[in-house]
């Protein structure tokens, strides 16, 4: 049925950096997100978008080198899953707003508001004013990864850390707040019907009881790629990719829409709404006007041959025309009036990461500051020693086939995680005619 199809299709998906638990021992991982290039878009459209900067590479620019990079693209927001001293003191005075984390591996300790308070106060308070924190995000993913430690420890961490803020006063500059898969939904197809999955809505009405209290933002990653990766022959490539196309009506609302990742976002919307989220949300009333932030959502330029899509023709496509949309101002048909606060994953290419080769090339830029491929038909060069940007128009990139094989990327960093936890099903799925 296409009900049970485009359910698995919108949600049961893999995502890259997130779907990985990272040790911050040596600060190796970062998540700056960005987006939109002031130098390939006017500057009024980089008002909602931000980028993730990752550093699981042997070959980055520091972050000092980093910042007229940042600039000339036009990003305003980056995203860290740690708090990196190097980076947050790089960027002091810079005007660009900061989401610091604390990785999963933190949760346990974290539980414990002595340690909460004295890590707030060495990676948060110390570094505010002069770098614009604006959030924390306690753990990434940790519902869906099936630790049951780890979900136990998750919003008692969460609530430490914000007794640690409002005991520095520093509660009402920055919210806390946790990343999702997108496969906390049960179902998501239509839209209207987009519901939490049974097991979890316990733990997440009490997530959920939090943000209300705290007024902190509901935090999705959304991975379109991913539902087009496995099933390449069903799913419409112009669906995705944000180009032109016939869509889909949802049935209960008669809300029509011509991109998946805006039908991703307001199932979650239609899931906070549920009236299956009865304990202690009333029916779900009170959570449908939770903010709903996408903190990663991205397309690869480089893929292994099974990852279909993974070109830099579609990844221009995917993130142009994402930009181009966000710059509209216009929210998703569910919600017309609401912010996109979009995080677009990457900056750069890591050529460190584990996992399949789609991971290692996400990125907007080469690590030398070329642009990795010409997003929005313009390629650009960045020479991080000499601070200048040449900038030449060109024809949209294309490539041919599915994925781009390529070699073996070199082992990570012994400080991060090696695992990659896969969420997509690998279950036959048949449709009928979209």
């Amino acid at each position: 049925m296409i009900d049970s199809l485009f359910n698995r299709l919108f949600f049961n998906t893999t995502y890259p950096e997130d779907s990985m638990e990272f040790n911050r021992a040596n600060c190796s991982s970062i998540l700056v997100v960005f987006f939109i290039l002031g130098l390939v878009f006017p500057a009024s459209m980089v008002a909602a978008i931000g980028i993730n900067y990752g550093q699981i590479a042997n070959n980055l620019p520091s972050p000092e080198n980093v910042i007229p990079l940042v600039r000339s693209i036009g990003a305003s927001k980056i995203k860290l899953y740690d708090a990196d001293p190097r980076v947050l003191k790089a960027f002091a005075n810079s005007s660009v707003e900061f989401i610091v984390g604390l990785g999963n591996e933190y949760l346990g300790k974290m539980r414990d508001p002595d340690k909460a308070q004295a890590w707030v106060k060495t990676n948060v308070g110390a570094y505010i004013p002069a770098t614009k924190i604006t959030c924390i995000t306690v753990g990434n993913e940790v519902l869906t990864l099936n630790d049951t430690s780890l979900s136990d420890s998750l919003l008692p961490a969460m609530q430490s850390v914000h007794t640690a803020l409002v005991n520095l006063n520093l509660e009402k500059q920055v919210s806390v707040t946790t990343a999702h898969s997108l496969a906390v939904l049960e179902t998501s197809y239509p839209p209207s019907a987009g519901a939490f999955r049974p097991d979890l809505r316990g733990r997440i009405t009490q997530i959920l009881d939090f943000h209300l209290k705290t007024g902190s933002p509901f935090l999705i990653n959304a991975y379109p790629f991913f539902s087009y990766k496995a099933n390449p022959k069903q799913v419409p490539l112009d669906f995705v990719l944000f180009q032109p196309n016939s869509g889909i009506v949802d049935p209960v609302s008669n809300l029509h829409y011509d991109n998946m990742l805006f039908a991703q976002i307001d199932a979650v919307y239609s899931a906070l709404a549920s009236p299956s989220l009865s304990l202690g949300g009333g029916g779900g009333g009170p959570y449908k006007k939770l903010p709903v932030q996408i903190s990663e959502t991205g397309w690869p330029s480089k893929g292994d041959q099974d990852e279909a899509g993974a070109t830099p023709d579609n990844a221009n496509k995917y993130n142009t025309n994402l930009m181009k949309l966000i710059a509209q101002n216009k929210g998703t048909p569910l919600k017309p009036n609401s912010d996109l606060n979009i995080y677009v994953f990457a900056l750069f290419n890591e050529n460190m990461k584990p996992g399949p080769t789609s991971e290692r090339n996400y990125g907007l830029f080469n690590p030398d500051g070329s642009l990795a491929y010409p997003l929005g038909g313009l390629t650009a060069n960045y020479n991080i020693v000499n601070n200048t940007t040449t900038t030449t128009t060109t024809t949209n990139a294309s490539s041919s086939g599915g994925g781009t094989s390529a070699t073996n990327a070199p082992s990570p960093p012994q400080s991060s995680s090696t695992g990659y936890l896969s969420i997509s099903a690998a279950a036959e799925i048949k449709m009928r005619e979209y």
